[in-house]
């Protein structure tokens, strides 16, 4: 009762009472901040691995000498015995320049069975106006939906493919060019796949590429992704002399790394915003603690104790943290609940492009809010708020009463 009367301002106490609602709250914006931060950050994350593993394999098997794998066959076939895999797929990519009458652009070229890419749940639930069997059709091609719209195409249109590597004649070598139907397109959210990825029958890839019945690579599936390690030092016998193994971590570390610093940073920065409100909230105490002074000299002399004293100021300390901290916590969750719409609406209002595709990959704002994170924020926020409130809390249960009362 006497904490939550001291909350409640005074004329004479504004000033006191600013600090308080100050502090409040920095710490409710401080919270908010950090849980919408890592949301998105750990969002970015998943949304990114989601669609980087859902268009390539968990593990890939390399040339070691050259750009083809030649005899993969027995390889292939060793590698799907081991029990921690669960698919192995032949793949080939090359480089290619893509043409339509109305532009031009480079782009990667992936030759892939259609028995095999219906095994990749992100292309095929993403996919519009046909799905994998086109393949089967002859001279017909799968494109990222942005390339098509780069190319001012629409599904059943020609499209010319040109590769540098093309055949040998007594005027230099010339390009090899092919038209190609596009039979379906894909959306899977990724601008870089988007933008720039073509899929075709393996057996057509071959053809143009004149690989033969050779592969650039053999791409492998796991049911587990924790089991990289056991399948490597398995699989490392099979390719030694032939291949070299990479997982996705290798191929993608960069990038992964350079997120994971940025998510880091940002919760050291944005945890600088609770702190300078716990120190609002020690300055704002030890003011309330001088001006109650004589107040707490009276307390004294009807019978409170030490403690009683402490735990006054601590509980009015300590509320603002309470209060602030679970009005971060709504705020920070309904934002990220929302936040797709919130940046529209900015987008909108401002005229600016918040998110763009080409820059952050991804074609929404993603927002994976995870328990553990929340719980650990708000935790740290009640600690940084109840230790603010202890050097007050202890200088008002160690006040004099004779000092206090000298000059009333």
């Amino acid at each position: 009762m006497v904490s939550f009367r001291y909350l409640r301002s005074k004329r004479r106490e504004s000033v006191i009472s600013a600090i308080s609602t100050l502090s409040l709250l920095g710490i409710a914006i401080g919270v908010a901040a950090l849980i919408i931060v890592m949301a998105v950050m750990n969002g970015f994350r998943h949304d990114l691995l989601s669609r980087i593993l859902g268009l390539n394999g968990h593990m890939g098997v390399y040339p070691l000498r050259g750009a083809i794998l030649s005899e993969y066959e027995g390889m292939e076939k060793s590698l799907r015995e081991i029990p921690q895999i669960k698919m192995v797929f032949p793949l080939i990519e090359g480089q290619v320049m893509v043409s339509s009458p109305s532009r031009s652009q480079g782009a990667i070229v992936r030759g892939i069975r259609p028995e095999d890419l219906r095994f990749r749940d992100i292309m095929v639930d993403n996919m519009k106006g046909g799905n994998y069997d086109v393949l089967d059709e002859e001279d017909t091609i799968i494109v990222g939906y942005r390339l098509l719209n780069r190319m001012g195409l629409n599904i059943g249109d020609t499209l010319t493919l040109i590769s540098p590597r093309g055949n040998v004649t007594a005027f230099g070598t010339m390009p090899r060019m092919k038209s190609y139907t596009v039979g379906a397109t894909f959306n899977v959210g990724m601008s870089e796949y988007d933008s720039n990825f073509i899929f075709m029958n393996i057996d057509e890839a071959q053809t143009y590429f004149d690989m033969e019945d050779y592969v650039t690579n053999l791409e492998i599936f796991l049911h587990d992704l924790d089991d990289i390690p056991t399948v490597m030092e398995i699989a490392q016998p099979i390719v030694k002399g032939r291949g070299r193994l990479f997982d996705w971590q290798k191929s993608n570390q960069a990038f992964f790394n350079a997120v994971k610093v940025e998510r880091n940073v940002m919760f050291i920065i944005l945890t600088l915003i609770i702190i300078v409100a716990a120190l609002n909230i020690i300055s704002g105490m030890i003011m309330l603690v001088k001006d109650k002074g004589r107040d707490i000299a009276i307390l004294r002399t009807m019978g409170a104790t030490k403690g009683m004293i402490l735990r006054v100021f601590f509980i009015t300390g300590a509320s603002i943290g309470v209060v602030g901290t679970f009005v971060g916590l709504i705020l920070g969750l309904l934002f990220c609940s929302n936040i797709e719409n919130i940046r529209r609406f900015l987008e909108r209002f401002t005229d600016v492009d918040l998110f763009n595709a080409e820059i952050y990959f991804l074609s929404t704002l993603p927002a994976r809010v995870e328990t553990e994170e929340v719980v650990l924020v708000c935790v740290m926020s009640l600690l940084l708020s109840f230790v603010a409130t202890l050097y007050p809390a202890y200088r008002a249960s160690k006040l004099e009463v004779v000092e206090a009362l000298r000059y009333e």
